[in-house]
């Protein structure tokens, strides 16, 4: 059934946002060029890699490293990429990635492979037995303010305790927090 639900939704929400996703991309060809979607590895369910979309708010040539981590990002971000993370609007073409199954609507943020330590809790927490998400549990109870052990229980509590009431209190949260733009961390920032 969840699986069938984030076809749904990540269809619908394609086309219902194909404008905004068209006017995105423009804004980012315009800033700094193409290519506007960035690709990169996620380990997704059962610890496979797997290739997630996001739209491109770093100038070209920037180092591979987790959001917290990169001390130079104000520097490398484009005009106007602090607002599209901040929104998470840079996060859109993820539903892509939940239409072809590599992700859920709801779920574990997938990890990049450097993310060492978070790994391997999750690992240890058998976090890796469902597909991550688009957002979490983890991302409306602190997202980059979290420790990665802070992060790593909560991604255990979720795959405990996940299903539709859970989904829809996430879901609604995350729409929140969004629009509040809280706790969102850039390298540097306090």
């Amino acid at each position: 059934m969840k699986r069938a639900a984030d076809i749904i939704i990540s269809l619908l929400a394609i086309i219902l946002l194909s404008p905004l996703l068209l006017a995105l991309a423009l804004v980012i060809l315009i800033a700094d060029g193409a290519p506007v979607l960035y690709k990169q590895q996620r380990i997704g369910k059962d610890e496979k890699l797997f290739t997630i979309y996001k739209f491109r708010t770093m100038k070209n040539g920037t180092r591979l490293a987790a959001s917290g981590d990169l001390t130079e990002s104000e520097a490398q971000i484009i005009p106007g990429g602090r607002l599209l993370r901040r929104l998470s609007l840079d996060e859109l073409p993820q539903l892509f990635n939940i239409l072809k199954g590599d992700m859920s609507l709801i779920g574990p943020r997938p990890l990049i492979p450097e993310e060492k330590e978070i790994h391997e809790l999750r690992r240890q927490y058998n976090v890796y037995r469902v597909r991550p998400g688009l957002t979490g549990l983890a991302q409306i109870n602190g997202r980059d303010r979290l420790t990665c052990e802070e992060k790593a229980r909560l991604d255990k509590e979720y795959v405990d305790h996940c299903g539709v009431a859970a989904d829809l209190a996430i879901l609604f949260k995350t729409v929140r927090k969004v629009l509040g733009m809280s706790d969102v961390i850039e390298g540097g920032d306090q």
